[in-house]
């Protein structure tokens, strides 16, 4: 198996780009750079004579946190994945696959190139009318396709992200600190991780979260997945993709608008846009149950918020998931 870095020679990556048929007969290598801070894999930027383009690699670990294992085959759901959607309207939204290489883990892709992910909500404290409708359309365009037989169950890294969503953020010994983040903030958490009703709804949701369902979902539909280049809108990143049920994208979507915005009528806005129905009690629990973990949990948001505004949104996250 090949492994790809940023210091990788430009021979190797070349030979091994055009050993697999995805460079064009006289095309050759330019320019190596990393493309962006992603979190879970090795993302590459390969810019030749001709173009540029993303390749991608997992590993077995958290590429940013090496020390926490990952499973390899999640490159498989996320080429699986686009490979189902790759049809009708939708498809503008998502970048186009050249290749994969299910030996190597690679991924290769277009390059959406001068895109920003949407983590600017965060600051901006907004997000327009036009990305909400469209960003809504696209889930549900993701929703209504039916999965692929082969589709993954993806059980390893849902196994990973259940942990990090439904249990260590509600553990007081998680070993993590959260004054390392912002002082206070760890006193801050103590009733939340202590509150027993609230973590038997958590272990309850988390239960359906890791279940099997009919729907395929995108599985991390946020922010850091949202790319905006000028009036045009990209989802990447669908490595936590699986087959469950439209309330956990649309909930984690709800979620980060009410962070963004400290505004929870989104939650109503996103149900009454989306075509389809949704389970008004479930789609409140998974948008509470996010809201929380990125507050008090290890996955932190750039997310730059007073304590007393942290303690509101946590008070607001804990009724809806007590609702």
């Amino acid at each position: 198996m090949i492994q790809i870095n940023e210091d990788s020679s430009f021979i190797s990556i070349e030979n091994y780009l055009t050993s697999m048929g995805w460079l064009k007969e006289k095309e050759h290598l330019i320019n190596i750079t990393k493309a962006g801070e992603g979190n879970m894999n090795v993302v590459l930027r390969v810019t030749t004579n001709l173009r540029s383009i993303i390749v991608k690699q997992s590993r077995p670990f958290v590429q940013k946190h090496q020390d926490i294992p990952a499973p390899l085959n999640r490159i498989v759901v996320e080429n699986t994945f686009y490979s189902a959607i790759q049809s009708g309207a939708i498809k503008k939204h998502f970048p186009a696959i050249i290749g994969f290489d299910t030996e190597s883990y690679s991924l290769v892709m277009e390059d959406l190139g001068g895109c920003d992910d949407m983590n600017f909500i965060y600051e901006q404290r907004s997000i327009s009318n036009q990305n909400l409708d469209t960003l809504i359309a696209v889930s549900h365009h993701i929703h209504s396709t039916v999965p692929p037989t082969n589709f993954p169950l993806n059980l390893e890294m849902r196994e990973l992200n259940h942990q990090h969503i439904f249990v260590l953020p509600f553990k007081k010994d998680n070993g993590f600190s959260l004054d390392t983040i912002q002082p206070g903030l760890q006193k801050l958490s103590i009733p939340f991780k202590e509150d027993l009703d609230l973590r038997e709804q958590v272990t309850l949701i988390g239960e359906k979260y890791l279940s099997k369902g009919n729907t395929l979902l995108h599985g991390d539909y946020y922010p850091g997945s949202w790319m905006a280049k000028d009036d045009h809108l990209y989802i990447i990143d669908p490595e936590f993709g699986f087959v469950g049920f439209a309330e956990f994208d649309m909930g984690v979507m709800a979620a980060h608008l009410i962070m963004a915005t400290h505004d929870i009528s989104y939650l109503r806005k996103i149900k009454n846009s989306y075509p389809s129905l949704l389970d008004t009690q479930l789609l409140k629990k998974i948008a509470g149950i996010e809201i929380m973990r990125r507050l008090i949990g290890l996955a932190q948001l750039p997310l730059s918020r007073t304590l007393e505004e942290k303690r509101e949104l946590l008070m607001i996250s804990k009724n809806m998931i007590l609702s």
